[in-house]
């Protein structure tokens, strides 16, 4: 019987090759650590850029995933923390576009539902940046799985360095979410904003990213 293997094995040239077992979380972070790259850094974030662009997008299959060990089920959101799901919303005819695998940070309780800010709405560079911002109402400064930020509507709309929220805040309604819900722990977060794990519907990419730049700007 053949032994199973990681899935995301380094190989020669840091490639990376896709398989069915282990996390996808926990091989980047080893790999960052033989790297000797300070977490949370620009190098650490251009690194992880670098190696989840050169797995390309065709590595990453959302449900395999939802299944990652790094990575826990939940059967509600809480504040402050960081899930990813299928969402199938109750608008969808109606919406000019929507995110089929959101990847949010909770803000709050909602009707039926939550608040959040689906990241995928910015490009990964301004997802990182925004992170940043974010970390300023962390919990604690250990910045470790226990991490977690205390976010609410007010302070997001009432400060402007937050203005980032603005095209990310979204109502999620619990009855139209399409799969399990997983919480990705703080340590994770790093990785997660830039997984090409987006699944935007009637528009591409490019187009959000760039309807979600106006809207920053304020045009």
């Amino acid at each position: 019987m053949p032994t199973k293997r990681n899935p995301f094995i380094p190989d020669s040239g840091m490639k990376f090759k896709l398989y069915q077992q282990d996390s996808l979380f926990k091989i980047l972070k080893q790999e960052a650590d033989k790297a000797q790259l300070t977490a949370r850094s620009e190098e650490a974030r251009k690194w992880f850029r670098e190696q989840i662009k050169e797995m390309g997008a065709a590595s990453f299959n959302r449900h395999t995933l939802l299944k990652d060990p790094d990575l826990t089920e939940k059967q509600r959101p809480g504040i402050g923390n960081m899930y990813m799901y299928f969402y199938d919303p109750k608008h969808r005819l109606t919406l000019p576009y929507y995110d089929m695998f959101p990847l949010i940070l909770m803000v709050g309780p909602a009707d039926g539902g939550w608040y959040g800010l689906n990241l995928h709405y910015l490009s990964p560079v301004v997802r990182a940046k925004f992170l940043d911002k974010l970390l300023d109402v962390a919990t604690n400064k250990k910045f470790n799985d226990n991490t977690k930020l205390k976010l609410s509507y007010d302070l997001l709309k009432n400060t402007e360095k937050y203005k980032e929220f603005a095209p990310c805040f979204k109502h999620y309604l619990s009855s139209h979410v399409d799969s399990k819900i997983v919480f990705v722990p703080f340590t994770d977060w790093e990785i997660a904003i830039f997984l090409p794990t987006e699944n935007f519907a009637k528009k591409n990419k490019t187009h959000v990213w760039g309807a979600s730049t106006r809207m920053i700007k304020g045009q």
